[in-house]
This record gives structure tokens, sequence and C-alpha cells, in this order.
């Protein structure tokens, strides 16, 4: 029988202690439901190349109510993911300087998230324009 070291009994919960590290393992966390995300679709890809069939079975799985609901869960999680990645921004990359001055960390999350933002629009309407 071994005997559990002092030292690493300390190490539990350690990311617990800080709010930091609490903010961080979440983000990582939902990296998780991005890779899910990523499988569905490449499922649905699978399904687009075996057919007509297997593509219908695959739309009308994607309406049942518990797609939906892991669909919700998907978009939430991928939102706050996308929110933290575009916060930690000013974090890791070198400082901007505009005009001799340093571009604020608040402008480089909101040109972040704007041009996620434009950028889905016109995913958006590209797809609704090939669909109709």
């Amino acid at each position: 029988m071994s005997k559990r070291r002092p030292y690493v009994r300390s190490m539990d919960g350690w990311w617990k202690k800080n709010p930091y590290y609490v903010e961080y393992m979440v983000h990582e966390s939902t990296a998780f439901f991005v890779a899910a995300y990523a499988i569905v679709l490449l499922v649905g890809l699978l399904r687009l190349s075996q057919g007509e069939a297997a593509w219908n079975g695959f739309l009308e799985a994607l309406k049942s109510p518990l797609s939906i609901v892991v669909h919700l869960v998907f978009l939430v999680a991928i939102a706050y993911h996308a929110f933290t990645w575009f916060k930690l921004f000013p974090l890791t990359m070198p400082p901007m300087i505009v005009n001799g001055k340093r571009v604020e960390p608040g402008v480089v999350v909101g040109t972040g998230w704007t041009a996620a933002i434009v950028a889905s629009l016109v995913l958006l309407g590209l797809v609704w324009r090939i669909a109709a």
C-alpha cells in the first residue's frame, strides 16, 4: 500500500485558489465543446458524401429536440470560449502602437469581436443565399 506524499495533497485544487486560474480552466474546458461540434460537422460531411438518403437522415436527426438542446449548449459554450479567447488577445500579442500611442486592450478585444461578428454575418448571408 503506497502512501500519498504530503506535497502532492497540497496541489489538489490548485486552480480553484485564484480566480484567474478558474476562468482559465473553464475556458480550456469549453474547448471540448468546440471539438464536439467539429465532430458533428465531420459526421455531416461524411453523411453528405454517402448520398442523398444519408444526408437527409442527418438533417432529420438535427431536428430532434435532443439535438436542438445539445446545439444550444454548444452555442453557449462556444460563445463563452470565443469571448474569453478575444479577452486574452491583448495579453498574448505584442503591444500595438498607432500614432505613437499604445492601443488600449478594450479596442483590441472590440476589434476582434467586430471582425468575428462581421465574418459570421457574411457567412450566414452566403449560406442563406445558396439555400434560397
